[in-house]
């Protein structure tokens, strides 16, 4: 199996029919020891939809941005470009 110029593989058809993956399911690659695995992923299940959302409640509010805006933020917290000219 080839891998595309942008990382792209194909999964066989034989083992997308067997593991039920179709267009939108969501795989994830896993890396153990000196090979990857391909891993089907359920959807969220609505219980972990719920929970999700009870913890975006519970912290709702709770950042600090300290007076910035978001681009201000966003610059704040990456530091200083050390990789251009200081003219």
């Amino acid at each position: 199996m080839r891998v595309t110029t942008k990382g792209q593989v194909t999964i066989p058809k034989e083992i997308r029919d067997r593991l039920g993956i179709e267009p939108g399911s969501e795989v994830e690659f896993v890396e153990r020891d000196s090979a990857v695995f391909l891993e089907k992923r359920d959807a969220p299940t609505q219980q972990e939809n719920k929970t999700f959302e009870e913890w975006a409640a519970s912290v709702a509010g709770t950042f600090d941005s300290m007076g910035m805006d978001g681009k201000a933020y966003i610059d704040w917290l990456r530091g200083p470009r050390d990789d251009l000219d200081s003219r």
